[in-house]
């Protein structure tokens, strides 16, 4: 029987339950992110959700060498990748994009195995996806007189084998079990011809370009995609303040609109003190953290170097710190928490670090390790405290997820007194997380608000704020 009684028409016991009193808040994410770059592997402007750096590499690749060239830019987005789960992230968003030629497509590397006889193309092994990583596959065919056929895969120490007899079988088996290609064109009528032959793409048609250097225009698109994900946190890959702020912070506001709160950490143009004084004055935002100096990290393209160590732009520190900050609850405050980083690029003298707080900027320095040395937004206002931005967005999705499920229903004392119930609920758990001190809450409607369907939440809270400095007074006897 419904729960909600429609009609009684039969003799009987007609039950109604009202539930409304057992509604509650439930979980909230607080430290997901999402990232855009540049990539040679990978679904191309597609959010992926990864879990760790080793998923990463999986899917889009691992980086070019380190700072790159204007003809082959460094690939930006699995190196942020690293900085973030050094950091400690555990779940992110991640979109690669690419700037390319106009009315050009990005290819996809690719090799036509043949039968016998001339123009007997049986099927095409392509990449799994677009871009120059799988130029480096090496794919090779061995077709004996007698015996099934056999395609060997390398890719680095990855290494795929598959055996067939007929065309069939063969990309059966590719297509059941590989990771690195895929096969397409395979018609019924030559599933049980006999494989003899695997030629790569001509030079011309091989997998490109990884358009390194993207825009600020596909930066805004590959965002956009991020829009409608859980995302809490949220960072740009090699791309510093002074070039993409305007086009997160507008992300940042169209998705604040949308009940999708989330805070940006975005790294420094420069080490220098003038080029991010210049930052700071571009940059007056309560969901902006600006992150400066760079810092100091090993570049796996390196290999068989005597030193890998690279100084990295300081977004990636901001990738590293984003990662940071995704693994404290939202009132833990990010300032003196340390950082997986080995050095910073800058060391700034005291004096230095003062100019830059005023200014608002988000510091790195050596202290017992890497260390933040202020946790704060380059607002101006009451936000300036990144955990207070934390609490208080924290308080906005809970009042969201308990408020939903009372929309279309009656807008009576005894309705409005169990909203209020759930609303009290949440709010005395921030209290017991110490993410509140104190809070007041009450939900009304005049009677001509519940005419229009109207129920007036309103709430004061006062969030915990964190310990910057502490006054030490001594008195000697």
């Amino acid at each position: 029987m419904s729960e909600t009684i429609g009609e009684m028409i039969l003799p009987g016991t007609y039950i109604e339950v009202r539930a409304e009193g057992l509604i509650g808040v439930g979980g909230i994410s607080t430290g997901n992110i999402g990232v855009v770059g540049t990539a040679s592997r990978g679904p191309l402007n597609e959010a992926v959700i990864l879990g760790s750096y080793g998923e990463a590499l999986e899917t889009f690749g691992s980086t070019n060498r380190w700072p790159g060239t204007a003809q082959d830019p460094a690939l930006t987005l699995t190196r942020t990748l690293e900085q973030l789960f050094a950091g400690g992230a555990s779940t992110v968003y991640a979109v690669r994009v690419a700037n390319l030629p106009q009315n050009t497509t990005m290819r996809t590397m690719s090799w036509t195995a043949t039968g016998e006889g001339q123009n007997n193309t049986l099927f095409t092994l392509e990449a799994t996806s677009p871009g120059t990583w799988a130029n480096s596959i090496q794919a090779r065919l061995t077709a004996p007189e007698t015996g099934p056929a056999t395609l060997e895969l390398v890719y680095g120490r990855m290494k795929e084998s598959y055996e067939g007899a007929t065309a069939g079988v063969l990309a059966s088996e590719i297509t059941g079990g590989s990771r690195l290609v895929k096969v397409t064109g395979l018609a019924d009528d030559k599933k049980g011809v006999a494989p003899k032959t695997l030629t790569a793409a001509a030079q011309d048609a091989r997998g490109g370009p990884d358009g390194g250097g993207a825009t600020s225009t596909e930066i805004a698109a590959g965002l956009a995609l991020l829009a409608t994900k859980d995302v809490n946190i949220v960072t740009v890959g090699g791309f510093d303040a002074k070039t993409i702020a305007g086009t997160v912070v507008a992300h940042l506001e169209a998705t604040e609109n949308d009940g999708r709160e989330r805070i940006a950490v975005l790294g420094a143009s420069s080490d220098t003190v003038s080029s991010i004084d210049a930052d700071s004055a571009a940059v007056s935002n309560a969901r902006v953290i600006l992150v400066a100096p760079g810092i100091v990290a090993d570049d796996a393209a390196r290999v068989g170097e005597a030193s890998k160590a690279v100084k990295l732009t300081a977004p990636y520190a901001a990738a590293l710190v984003a990662g940071r900050l995704s693994t404290l609850a939202p009132h833990i405050s990010l300032t003196n928490k340390d950082v997986a980083a080995t050095d910073v690029a800058k060391e700034y003298t005291r004096s230095e670090q003062k100019s830059l707080l005023g200014k608002r900027v988000c510091i790195l320095a050596k202290n017992l390790g890497i260390r933040v040395v202020k946790g704060i937004t380059t607002d101006t206002g009451p936000f300036r405290q990144i955990s207070v931005r934390r609490i208080v967005d924290y308080a906005k999705a809970g009042v969201r997820i308990g408020s939903n499920p009372y929309i279309g229903r009656l807008n009576n004392s005894r309705v409005r007194a169990a909203l209020k119930a759930t609303l009290d609920g949440f709010l005395s758990g921030m209290v017991l997380d110490e993410m509140l001190i104190g809070y007041q809450l009450d939900v009304t409607a005049t009677r001509a608000q519940e005419i229009n369907g109207q129920a007036i939440v309103t709430m004061v809270l006062q969030p915990t704020f964190s310990i910057d400095y502490i006054k030490v007074i001594m008195n000697l006897e």
